[in-house]
């Protein structure tokens, strides 16, 4: 079951023109980078005011902070929006996060809709109301909890997008069938990465992460295993976020995460060691291996000790349990990060 909220559309200007009609605001703002200004704006400019305005941001994790949103308030405060202002989200994880972060404070919050344009953020922003910005190289270490007003979910802004952004969104699909749906991970390794049903996989993952959400909503228990592949994938994504290599993308990071994550699982006696390498091995036939570099390892590893999920000085991780469940709040040290980076290392 999908929330209400959310529209997985095959006509957007139909949707959008709908949800504008239903809706009163005094004013508009629409958040693009150079690349959705370029091809997603034009698909939906003939149902937009007039009065639009149109606020552009430059793309890429690297300006995912606060001078941005600085630039994001500064075009809203100058167009005297007020708090009747609605505020639309065209983009992929990046504008998601940051243009509903700034949506969300801006005079204590305006009203904001959602269009995700990457498969990324359709599979795993469009549900939570997880917002935020990073914070040197830690990723959404400032932010907050607040949905949107609605999520229009167009499939064909993916036909935009090159093959690496379709891969970097169909780890997050990998993740939801591991953690949630033992039976959809067989049905996705039958197909190659060209052939998937892109959008019976959108409202699949959504389904999943909305049924964990609606259990808990802050994160405070069981949302805690949309997580898995995270600690170590987040800490993976923040050493490459200024490194001279240059930075991966959400998914790449993510991915290397899962198989470090899923070794720790099978060492903790979770998961067979047969269950470990099929995720690994299907892993691999999409995502290409990353040089860590052993001098790094340690560096990563202090990175996970960041992460949101923590207590007490402790990494608590989400690990697989058997392939389609999930525990959390599972102890881990950055002893055992470093030798699940190892393992990557080896494959």
């Amino acid at each position: 079951m999908l929330p209400n909220t959310i529209d997985i559309t095959s006509d957007i200007q139909q949707s959008l023109r709908g949800f504008l009609d239903a809706t009163t605001f005094s004013q508009l703002a629409v958040l693009v980078d150079e690349n959705t200004k370029e091809h997603c704006l034009p698909l939906i400019q003939p149902v937009l005011p007039d009065s639009t305005l149109i606020i552009e941001i430059k793309s890429g994790e690297e300006h995912k902070n606060f001078g941005t949103c600085q630039h994001i308030w500064e075009q809203m405060t100058s167009a005297a929006f007020d708090r009747k202002a609605l505020f639309i989200n065209l983009g992929g994880g990046v504008i998601g996060d940051m243009g509903g972060f700034c949506a969300a404070t801006y005079k204590r919050g305006i009203r904001f809709l959602n269009l995700p344009t990457t498969l990324l953020a359709q599979v795993d922003a469009s549900v939570g109301g997880k917002l935020g910005v990073d914070f040197g190289p830690y990723k959404n270490h400032i932010g907050l909890f607040k949905e949107p007003e609605s999520v229009l979910v167009f499939t064909d802004f993916t036909k935009t997008l090159p093959s690496q952004e379709i891969r970097s969104g169909y780890a997050e699909i990998i993740k939801h069938c591991l953690i949630r749906d033992q039976h959809y991970w067989l049905e996705i390794q039958k197909h190659a990465l060209e052939q998937q049903d892109w959008k019976a996989h959108v409202a699949h993952s959504i389904g999943v992460k909305y049924a964990v959400v609606q259990e808990d909503p802050t994160e405070k228990g069981l949302r805690k295993i949309l997580n898995f592949g995270h600690t170590i994938g987040h800490a993976v994504e923040s050493h490459f976020l200024n490194h001279d290599q240059g930075r991966l993308l959400h998914g790449e990071a993510v991915a290397i995460g899962m198989i470090a994550e899923t070794y720790l699982s099978a060492e903790q006696g979770y998961i067979s060691k047969e269950n470990l390498a099929e995720i690994v091995n299907y892993t691999l036939k999409i995502y290409d291996k990353v040089d860590l570099s052993n001098e790094n390892f340690n560096v990563i590893a202090k990175h996970a000790l960041q992460d949101k999920k923590n207590d007490t000085g402790k990494i608590k991780a989400s690990l697989l349990l058997a392939v389609g469940d999930c525990g959390f709040d599972i102890e881990i040290t950055t002893e055992e990060i470093i030798s699940a980076l190892k393992y990557y290392q080896t494959l």
